[in-house]
């Protein structure tokens, strides 16, 4: 069997691990059943070297024929489904296919991060390891100490051991500084400097290595951050600062994501990170120092403001692609990673109160809760508004959403998705109030649907509870961008608190209407004006900015043309494909077809065109159609008369033919205007 990078890595990891021999003991011993100790919890600051000795147990645990599972808890939701989940995938066909993951026998979990994990400490404590074989190993690795009855009951007590990590000492620090290849006589200086704080002394290390030798430094925060730029400067090449950049944007990095970055210099990138002292290697990709993140972040997007909002664009890009592929809790990956983009946001804060509470996994209702939802609407909204939830929720179950606690339902949100012919569209007055808005102000066009989220709250406060903003803000996002939608709208009874919001969101109020005695105002977008990753972008930005209101008018895009006056611009447009100025005055420029991150683009709208000619010729009996079309258009002939000689085709059967190509190459492109296909090189919307 061929070795492997990541074989080659933990080895150059294992010759050069430095100190923690009481750890390393007990490990061994509990491996080898030499002690009773069958969980050791391991707890110390940020930078301590938790998960380089997590890492190092690893390797020892795979050495003694063990399987290893690793978990981090920052990828992990907080609930029991959420663990599970977790090392079930972490396991792949050896952990079934049961709602309960199958730990074998022996096997060695490792669980990172486990301060984020807090919310379910009791019944990982209580249910989930005490469910374990007697033969496993459990290491719980976080910043807190472990909880009172980890340390105060009397059977954990006996198999439970606390190890807190402290700085290293004089000789260890040096131990670490020889392995780095910092020189003796510059060691003890150092030493000094780092206060045996392992990321700092090997941040110092890598900086010593360059030959600058910092004489004070105040603290550790002033000193990461002079050692982190000090890296910008270092990096071998552009690519590599680019992945320094990637690391700092995403949360989690992959060889995959570098290759859309740098290309073929995607592997040399990724393994020069990887021995980055700040970045660790995880099972799901390369993940990067809280502290290195922001500070690396800040810098990137203070030294070169385009580049970055490029770079940001890629794996944005990157992670779109990967939320609409997936499925499940599939998802919950590429969602974190576009939920780190928007992290200065004021709801996704919410998601961080969130976990500290339990979980905060926004999944697919049940049918035994829809009654708990209704009782919800019925408590805070009153009857009227239930029977309408319960008859919607009876139409369209698939668009609702929850949030669980042991309580039950703690928040959830109804996304219906109009029209379809209901007649509970007429019956309830808001969905009616929004149709008759669309009618007057953005008719829809054929094939396009709008999305109302029609009812979200939470089991306590309502639409001012945290679990109410936290469905409200995952599903939404998930589904503005994996469903192509022409309108959204959002139905708010509790305006006073959620206001602000919804101008930091770019939404307007747009209608309002009674139900019960009880005010409901609409707020919404058009999303065929406001392009969604524009405003995905918009919403960033705001996140640094703090401004609020409606979109901006440079991302705004013309009234969306209907059905007609669209056919009559692609022909307008197809006799000056080869005319950039006249093209840039056609109608389509205010279209899907000319969209980019960036704008309306010429050539985009071009490529668009001339795609979907191409694509012309896989529909049946297309293959003439093209021929037609690219004869006159594409690779024009000078007249119609020539381009029907060159078909070998009489004028009048030519005409005939170029009349239905046209024809069908509209419908081809109002696909894509309309969202269910993308342009080249745009991200598609699954239905």
């Amino acid at each position: 069997m061929s070795t492997q990078l990541g074989d080659l890595l933990d080895d150059a990891r294992r010759q050069r691990f430095v100190g923690r021999l009481r750890e390393l003991a007990g490990f061994d011993e509990a491996l080898q059943g030499r002690s009773p100790r069958r969980v050791l919890f391991v707890h110390g600051q940020g930078g301590i070297g938790k998960t380089t000795l997590l890492l190092e147990l690893r390797a020892r645990a795979r050495a003694a024929g063990r399987v290893v599972v690793q978990v981090d808890g920052r990828e992990v939701d907080p609930s029991p489904d959420g663990v599970q989940t977790a090392v079930r995938l972490a396991l792949g066909p050896q952990g079934g296919d049961g709602p309960v993951a199958q730990l074998p026998a022996g096997a060695v979990l490792l669980v990172d991060g486990y301060e984020q994990l807090t919310a379910i400490d009791a019944w990982l404590r209580d249910a989930f390891v005490p469910g374990l074989s007697a033969e496993n190993v459990v290491v719980l690795a976080g910043r807190d100490p472990p909880a009172a009855p980890w340390r105060t009951d009397p059977g954990w007590r006996h198999l439970v051991a606390v190890h807190r990590l402290d700085p290293f000492d004089p000789a260890e620090s040096g131990e670490l500084l020889a392995h780095a290849g910092v020189e003796p006589p510059v060691r003890p200086h150092l030493v000094g400097l780092g206060r045996g704080h392992p990321l700092t002394m090997a941040l110092l290390a890598d900086l010593a290595a360059t030959g600058q030798i910092p004489g004070t430094l105040a603290d550790a925060s002033d000193l990461i951050s002079e050692l982190l730029e000090s890296f910008l400067r270092d990096a071998p090449s552009e690519a590599h600062l680019t992945g320094l950049a990637t690391c700092a944007i995403a949360w989690v990095t992959t060889e995959d994501l570098l290759r859309r970055l740098v290309g073929d210099e995607a592997s040399a990138v990724w393994q020069w990170l990887a021995r980055r002292p700040f970045v660790t290697a995880g099972p799901h990709g390369l993940s990067i120092h809280d502290l290195a993140r922001d500070v690396l972040d800040a810098e990137f997007e203070r030294r070169s403001p385009e580049r970055y909002r490029s770079h940001r664009r890629v794996v944005k890009a990157h992670a779109l692609a990967g939320l609409r592929a997936a499925t499940g809790f599939d998802r919950h990956p590429h969602a974190q990673q576009l939920h780190l983009l928007l992290r200065n946001s004021p709801l996704t804060s919410a998601i961080s109160a969130i976990r500290a509470q339990g979980s905060a996994a926004v999944v697919p209702a049940r049918p035994d809760e829809y009654d708990q939802v209704c009782s919800i609407v019925e408590k805070f909204e009153g009857p009227a508004s239930a029977r309408l939830a319960r008859a919607w929720i009876g139409e369209q179950p698939e668009h609702l959403s929850v949030v669980r606690t042991g309580d039950g339902v703690a928040g959830f949100i109804h996304h219906l998705i109009c029209p379809g012919g209901s007649v509970l569209e007429e019956r309830d007055p808001v969905v009616r109030a929004v149709l008759d808005h669309v009618a007057r102000q953005g008719p829809i066009r054929p094939g396009e649907r709008i999305d109302i989220s029609r009812f979200f709250g939470g089991a306590r406060e309502h639409q001012r509870d945290l679990y109410a903003v936290l469905a409200g803000n995952v599903s939404s996002i998930v589904l503005w961008l994996t469903r192509p939608l022409a309108w959204s709208f959002i139905v708010a009874v509790d305006v006073e608190y959620w206001a602000p919001f919804f101008d930091y969101l770019a939404f307007v109020p747009l209608t309002e209407a009674d139900v019960g005695g009880l005010r409901h105002v609409v707020y919404g977008i058009d999303w065929r004006r406001v392009p969604v990753d524009a405003w995905f972008d918009l919403m960033r930005e705001r996140g640094h900015t703090g401004e609020t209101g409606p979109p901006p008018a440079a991302i705004v895009r013309p009234p969306a043309l209907d059905r007609s006056g669209f056919a009559a611009a692609v022909r307008a447009a197809m006799p000056n494909l080869h005319r950039p100025d006249r093209l840039a005055a056609n109608l389509l420029m205010g279209s899907a077809l000319a969209a980019t991150a960036t704008g309306p683009d010429v050539a985009r709208l071009r490529a668009t065109i001339e795609d979907a000619v191409a694509r012309l010729g896989d529909e049946p009996k297309g293959d003439q159609l093209r021929a037609v079309l690219h004869r006159t258009y594409v690779r024009a002939a000078p007249t119609q008369e020539a381009a029907a000689e060159v078909l070998d085709l009489p004028l009048s059967t030519y005409r005939r033919h170029l009349a239905k190509a046209l024809e069908q190459l509209t419908d081809l492109l109002w696909t894509v205007e309309i969202g269910e296909v993308g342009a080249p090189g745009a991200p598609q919307h699954p239905r």
